[in-house]
């Protein structure tokens, strides 16, 4: 086993659950399509209707007509109008059973009907000026200058209802049923009206599965320092949602090889160390996108609130950063062997920086460093097993994090070698197992001491202040070493503590 804990062997190939998939066939594509708009009939040509009588024409654009024809059902509806949001919203009032109007400012407001979500917003388009992080939205005309303005071809359709005529101007359902993203107009002036449709490329490449046309590819590359321009929490919400699709290593690999990475996630592309002569050592990058790829395997050990295997950024941003201390800490030794000592405790500070500059919570930011800092710990479990002692320490200090870091540590085999990986996991086993039985024995997520605050200081005669937090570390390392303790036997321990204090 190589210094820093992992299998010096090298990482195993990417998985391949983005493998090219075949093209759709246009007869599938009409046939879900005409299939989608008879489930949600009853509310868009009710909506249409309501809309024509008022002089307004009313269109279903964008994500809805696109998941339409790939077949994913979905209940929020996006609709474009010559209507502007003053006339949408009198003519929502009456129909909907709720109706609300955050995003007036660019031209939309939204409703709720039964159980579809809907969002309407007038014709416009949007700019972004060479320096600002805001665009400037203006209302436009018509439909075709509407649909010119989006991201796509394939989010650059639409019906217009309530007739349900199929509108395409710029070939989108050709690249849907070729599984590629292209833009409706050249892609630097897509780019330059809205950076942020560059990582919006690789969230959809992500997302869908689709490859990335060449001149998008192109531009994403010339232009990627156009993303400087777009607010942090506008980079970190497209940065979640590309780690939580169903193939993020296709567009994290775009958003390096574009140079975007770069950018808005530097030590992503540092983890791509140029390999020692011997090959002794991982390919870094590789190694995490492997990773990622195999704690996503694993979620559905997570008890998520959306029910099993649902995606969960913590952990799979963990994942993808576990290694981030590397490049920093990375040494050549005289034998030709490579070390990364404290490449953990470095990396959980490197990760607490750049997902405070993407505006991460604090919450997300303690939870993915603290996975960062201990992703190595287990690694001495199979050098010669643990004491209880050293088992409780490890759950304490995982705290709320455990069955996360079970899934990232489980993760981060990535060695060819059969026997090693099957002797990993049969250690890390037994490890879940004698966590178990501890859990059971002591109710290890509530791991107090045994004494209470009020206890320490009637026993010690003393006031509240620093000698009771002192006390109760105390006591709580006495329990980590020891386990439960009667109230007599921790009593006793503290006074001879507070003793030896004393002088």
């Amino acid at each position: 086993m190589s210094p820093d804990g992992l299998e010096s062997s090298p990482a195993v190939p990417a998985t391949t659950p983005d493998a090219p998939t075949p093209p759709l066939s246009m007869v599938e594509v009409q046939q879900r399509v005409s299939s989608e708009l008879e489930r949600i009939g009853v509310v868009v040509d009710e909506l249409g209707e309501r809309f024509e009588a008022a002089g307004h024409s009313l269109h279903l654009v964008g994500g809805p007509v696109r998941d339409a024809m790939l077949g994913r059902l979905q209940n929020d509806l996006d609709f474009t109008t010559s209507a502007h949001p003053d006339a949408v919203e009198r003519l929502l009032k009456g129909w909907a059973e709720a109706v609300w109007d955050i995003g007036r400012a660019f031209g939309t407001i939204g409703c709720r009907k039964g159980d579809w979500t809907i969002e309407i917003t007038t014709f416009r388009s949007e700019a972004y000026s060479a320096d600002s992080r805001k665009p400037e939205v203006a209302y436009g005309t018509d439909l075709a200058g509407d649909l010119g303005r989006r991201d796509f071809t394939v989010n650059a359709m639409a019906v217009s209802v309530p007739g349900r005529v199929f509108e395409d101007p710029f070939g989108g359902i050709g690249d849907l049923a070729h599984r590629v993203l292209r833009t409706p107009g050249r892609p630097e002036d897509s780019f330059s009206d809205d950076p942020l449709r560059m990582m919006r490329a690789a969230r959809f490449a992500a997302q869908l599965g689709f490859d990335v046309a060449p001149d998008v590819v192109a531009a994403m590359t010339a232009m990627a320092e156009r993303i400087d321009v777009i607010s942090a929490e506008r980079v970190r919400d497209e940065l979640v949602k590309l780690v939580c699709a169903p193939y993020p290593r296709r567009g994290l690999a775009l958003l390096v090889e574009t140079g975007l990475a770069a950018r808005v996630l530097p030590e992503l592309p540092a983890l791509q160390l140029e390999r020692d002569e011997h090959h002794r050592h991982k390919d870094v990058y590789e190694h995490s996108l492997t990773v990622l790829e195999q704690s996503m395997d694993l979620e559905e050990r997570l008890a998520a609130p959306d029910g099993p295997g649902t995606p969960d950024f913590i952990v799979r941003f963990a994942a993808l950063v576990h290694d981030i201390g590397k490049p920093r800490t990375r040494r050549f030794l005289e034998d030709g062997s490579v070390t990364f000592h404290h490449h953990d405790v470095v990396g959980a500070k490197l990760v607490r920086k750049r997902m405070k500059a993407l505006r991460f919570s604090g919450e997300q930011i303690d939870a993915v460093s603290k996975l960062v800092e201990l992703h190595l710990r287990f690694h001495g479990y199979g050098d010669g097993g643990w004491t209880d002692s050293a088992v409780r320490r490890y759950v304490r200090d995982a705290g709320d994090q455990l069955q996360r870091l079970h899934i990232l540590t489980r993760a981060d085999c990535t060695t060819r070698n059969r026997r090693k990986a099957e002797r990993l996991r049969r250690t890390y086993d037994d490890l879940e197992r004698r966590i178990g039985e501890l859990a059971e024995q002591e109710e290890l997520d509530a791991m107090r001491p045994d004494l209470d605050g009020n206890q320490i200081m009637r026993i010690l005669g003393i006031g509240p202040g620093r000698d009771v937090g002192e006390a109760y570390k105390f006591l709580l390392e006495q329990r980590m070493d020891h386990g439960p303790q009667d109230p007599a036997t921790a009593e006793a321990a503290l006074r001879a503590w507070w003793a030896e204090r004393q002088g």
